[in-house]
């Protein structure tokens, strides 16, 4: 399975944060039935950083009560989760959806950045539990495979293009759908009786993003090489030059992001 550290979840977390569309979070939010409990089932949470930035918009809500259940198969990651009475964690292995007891009783299942790393089979299984549930859904941060970076160079499309085929590859889900990940999703949950809206949410990373863009070329250089080895000194070379530019910060970058969201059986959700 796909794994990340807690140094760069905390890296990205004010720029995943700034990029998403806090117009449809709020929609699905207002669609729900207000004064229900709002039962939160957040999937491959990593340190918490989709509960963090919910939390922000659920008091438009006035519930009277809310519980979140967090799941990642990484428990050091978990370990980071803020302490709270209506929170609660479990560590298990995502990489099937036989575990119906995650989804029972939940009115939104929701994620971030994760649709891209998954598998057909798979996001078919994640609607069926979540219609079964009649449960609301927010998926963020789904990569769309586009990747713009400025100053140009000559080898970009060359590393965007190897960069889109490695996201296709198995990251413990099957293999993964990646940039196609946002309508697949949408297919996928409007077949089940879902009114579904989708709002851009792309990363805009200015010069200051040093170490953001830093992560950022060192990961693409790694996962184009892996693909194409035969081209691992251009991209050796691309990666150097790219990092001059951020060095010398004259560096500016955007990856595509969605954001998706569904109402069960809804006939008036817009954005």
């Amino acid at each position: 399975m796909a794994g990340f550290t807690a140094e760069w979840l905390a890296l990205r977390e004010p720029v995943d944060h700034a990029a998403r569309s806090a117009d449809l979070a709020r929609a699905v939010l207002d669609a729900l039935p207000c004064g229900v409990p709002l039962r939160v089932l957040d999937l491959a949470a990593g340190t918490g950083s989709n509960l963090r930035y919910l939390r922000r918009a659920e008091p438009h809500r006035r519930r009277a009560e809310t519980d979140w259940l967090l799941v990642d198969h990484d428990p050091s990651l978990l370990a980071h989760v803020p302490k709270a009475p209506d929170v609660d964690t479990r560590c298990a292995d995502l990489s099937t959806l036989d575990d119906r007891g995650l989804f029972a009783g939940r009115t939104l299942v929701t994620a971030s950045a994760l649709l891209d790393l998954v598998s057909e089979a798979w996001l078919r299984a994640l609607a069926a539990r979540c219609a079964e549930a009649g449960a609301a859904v927010l998926f963020a941060l789904t990569y769309d495979g586009r990747i713009v970076c400025s100053p140009q160079d000559p080898d970009d499309a060359e590393i965007v293009t190897l960069a889109n085929r490695h996201q296709r590859t198995d990251k413990g889900f099957g293999p993964a759908l990646g940039p196609d990940a946002t309508g697949m999703a949408a297919r996928c949950f409007e077949a089940l009786g879902y009114r579904v809206q989708r709002a851009r949410s792309d990363w805009t990373l200015p010069p200051e993003s040093r170490e953001v863009q830093r992560q950022l070329i060192d990961g693409w250089a790694q996962a184009t090489a892996e693909i194409a080895p035969a081209r691992a000194a251009a991209i050796g070379a691309w990666r150097d030059r790219r990092l001059a530019h951020v060095a010398a910060g004259r560096s500016e970058m955007m990856v595509g992001h969605e954001d998706l969201g569904g109402i069960l059986g809804a006939e008036d959700f817009r954005i």
